[in-house]
């Protein structure tokens, strides 16, 4: 499975997963420049900005380890393009979606207000 395959495949995960918590899915995959959110959601009033990664396993680290400081800088700016776009004068939240999924089990991690 290709990079690419594989975040898409973690973007449907997370997004089902939102979805089932009661969350409005507005925008996957939103492009900025060089920035791109995986998922834009709504939830009780706040718009939530979310990063998705997906690992076969924790052996090199927990998937949510791999949101490095550039990643988030780059989400944010991408976030205040949006909001900008939107006229988004309300709550903004940074979440991250961290999914461990081998063949033998699936285990999502939900991190409000990541960064």
């Amino acid at each position: 499975m290709t990079t690419s395959e594989s975040g898409k495949r973690g973007e449907a995960i997370a997004s089902k997963f939102l979805r089932k918590k009661g969350y409005e899915i507005l925008e996957m995959n939103y492009r900025y420049k060089r920035a791109e959110i995986d998922l834009i959601a709504f939830f009780d009033s706040t718009l939530i900005f979310v990063e998705v990664k997906l690992r076969k396993n924790a052996h090199f680290g927990y998937p949510e380890e791999f949101v490095t400081k550039t990643k988030a800088e780059l989400v944010k700016s991408a976030a205040e393009n949006y909001i900008f776009e939107k006229d988004w004068h309300k709550d903004i939240r940074f979440d991250i979606i961290s999914i461990e999924k081998s063949a033998l089990k699936e285990e999502i991690v939900h991190l409000e207000d990541a960064f």
